[in-house]
């Protein structure tokens, strides 16, 4: 985390990836990853965009994972406390739409219970399961562009309907961070 004057121009936030293991109608087992529809706010920069639960860190918050969890928490209903921590996936930098500076810290968990979702529709306008596999299907990628700056496109990931829910920025950025390290696990950072 930064120090000094930076730190007071820094916003932090963490993120949860959940993952669940569940049983396909072919019978065979896959894992899924939760995304999250962010609500339409005026105020909120990433409105209506996919995202992983999450939020900034407030004052009762010992770390950025117990933010992540509390988050979730209050976004989509999901207890992680009794979930397996797989582990702390880095930090990112916001790069557009933010009016401060942004430091998000992405924390993966494995959830073993099913869990029933209860969103709070001011914060989070969908939410799904979606199989983790799939997310490397060719089929699925795109690219973005946003209004900001039409001259550069982003990569994505579609995850739901075409237009509207596919995954670019930052939690694009994460799951690439999740994806080499489920590749190499053991490789020191």
């Amino acid at each position: 985390m930064a120090s000094g004057a930076q730190a007071a121009e820094t916003v932090y936030a963490a993120v949860a990836i959940v993952l669940r293991e569940r049983v396909r109608r072919d019978g065979g087992a896959g894992v899924e990853v939760l995304f999250i529809e962010r609500a339409m706010r005026a105020d909120d920069p990433w409105s209506g965009h996919m995202a992983f639960p999450g939020g900034r860190l407030e004052g009762g918050d010992s770390s950025p994972r117990m933010a992540a969890c509390r988050e979730t928490l209050e976004e989509v209903g999901l207890d992680l406390s009794g979930a397996e921590y797989l582990g702390h996936l880095g930090d990112l930098s916001g790069r557009s739409g933010a009016p401060k500076p942004m430091l998000v810290s992405a924390h993966a968990f494995h959830l073993a219970e099913d869990q029933p979702l209860a969103l709070d529709e001011n914060e989070v306008r969908s939410a799904f399961w979606f199989p983790l596999a799939e997310l490397r299907n060719e089929a699925r990628r795109t690219t973005h562009r946003i209004r900001e700056l039409p001259e550069h496109s982003f990569p994505a990931i579609v995850v739901g309907e075409r237009e509207s829910h596919f995954v670019w920025g930052l939690t694009y950025r994460f799951l690439e961070e999740m994806f080499d390290w489920m590749e190499h696990p053991l490789r020191l950072r």
